[in-house]
């Protein structure tokens, strides 16, 4: 078998007891790599949360609901479900079995709440102490607000993210998607990949503590250092960067485009575009902390030119001469891009309720990539198959 069609992380099997986002994400990334990821749900409940979180829905032959919501479709390829109900004491058996095989283990319950089944952190690294074992949860296994739940709406709203976003004379504004959860289940990636490369080089294992706030806070970045260096409180600009002006978007003739001016080399450049000439070399101007000092008054300047200019022809214009400019696209530009096929952007994979088309995985891997082996799969799909891999006893197929 070659590299490429094992993929980076064969070998490695992951036990998900996690569901929603951020721990869905991070566990997709770890099948994308080739890790064998078993995703264990609730039959009680459906299974995990975002099945529910529709439409739209993958539709069946007959064209009837099922339980692929496009939601839980963005995050759970390449996995493998098994219902399991752990409030049994049979859950728990199996859960504790599969703890058994698995090298990592990832979690996203209230802290504290699977002491009660024995598979806690505590618990199962004492039982295996070459296990990775990640919990994710709003604010973390420790400080005053471990136990709160954790969403992601409240996760930007506390860290930060929603004070800096939207327009200036508007209300605080979340991001259009479930961010803090992704960033969250970025982080946890990282972390476990980590944690792996000192098992491997020790044989000791280690919890890895997730907080969505954390990282939320984490990727404020620039906003959060600028405050941190200035201590003054960051202001929203809507679509303008604190630190670097003209830089955001622009009405046009025809809609709006992007203007990224990153230096004065480019403003020179971008006022010749224009017919701005003088400009660049006015002393209000000249340089970036020159027009940080007068953004109102240079915006001033250049919104009611660029009004008068196609979107396309101001992207094309600077373009030309070598400014960063660009379009804004909807998601049907997005992935009808000559760009997102170029890319691989977009992929169809086979469900058991017919073909479903998902978002790549932006990595490219020169030696192993990514993979794309099995769709999202309906609650319980794989019960009998990974049952039988643990050599358990079934008295038939489980579902949800």
């Amino acid at each position: 078998m070659t590299d490429a069609s094992r993929g980076a992380l064969d070998g490695v099997t992951v036990l998900d007891l996690s569901r929603i986002l951020a721990g869905p994400t991070c566990t997709q990334l770890l099948g994308d790599l080739g890790a064998t990821v078993w995703k264990v749900e609730n039959p009680a409940t459906g299974g995990d949360d975002t099945r529910a979180w529709g439409p739209p829905f993958v539709g069946d032959a007959e064209g009837r609901k099922t339980d692929l919501s496009a939601y839980y479709l963005c995050a759970n390829r390449n996995k493998s479900s098994i219902a399991l109900d752990l409030a049994t004491p049979e859950g728990q058996r199996i859960a504790a079995a599969l703890a058994a095989r698995a090298d990592i283990v990832i979690e996203n319950w209230k802290p504290g709440s699977l002491a009660k089944y024995g598979l806690d952190h505590a618990t199962l690294c004492k039982r295996h102490p070459g296990l990775v074992y990640c919990s994710i949860s709003g604010y973390g296994q420790t400080g005053p607000n471990r136990d709160k739940p954790g969403y992601d709406l409240m996760a930007q709203g506390y860290g930060g993210i929603m004070s800096l976003t939207g327009a200036p004379d508007g209300e605080p504004m979340k991001v259009g998607v479930g961010i803090a959860d992704v960033m969250c289940g970025m982080y946890a990636t990282i972390g476990i990949l980590a944690a792996l490369r000192h098992r491997d080089r020790t044989g000791e294992g280690q919890h890895v503590d997730l907080a969505l706030v954390d990282s939320q806070m984490a990727w404020t970045i620039n906003e959060g250092t600028n405050y941190l260096a200035s201590g003054k409180v960051p202001e929203r600009r809507g679509n303008q960067h604190p630190n670097i002006v003209p830089y955001g978007v622009f009405e046009a003739a025809d809609g709006h485009a992007i203007v990224a001016v990153g230096n004065d080399g480019q403003f020179a450049r971008f006022c010749d575009a224009f017919g701005l000439a003088g400009l660049e070399t006015d002393p209000d101007y000249a340089t970036n902390p020159a027009r940080i000092a007068n953004r109102g008054a240079l915006l001033a300047r250049i919104a009611p030119v660029l009004a008068k200019v196609p979107a396309a022809e101001i992207v094309a214009r600077l373009e030309a001469r070598k400014v960063p400019a660009g379009p804004i696209h909807d998601m049907a530009q997005v992935f009808a891009s000559d760009q997102a096929q170029a890319r691989g952007m977009v992929v169809e994979m086979e469900s058991r309720h017919g073909p479903v088309r998902l978002i790549g995985n932006p990595l490219k891997f020169s030696r192993t990539p990514v993979r794309y082996a099995k769709a999202p799969p309906s609650c319980g799909e794989d019960s009998e198959t990974i049952l039988a891999e643990i050599a358990a006893e079934t008295s038939g197929p489980a579902g949800c």
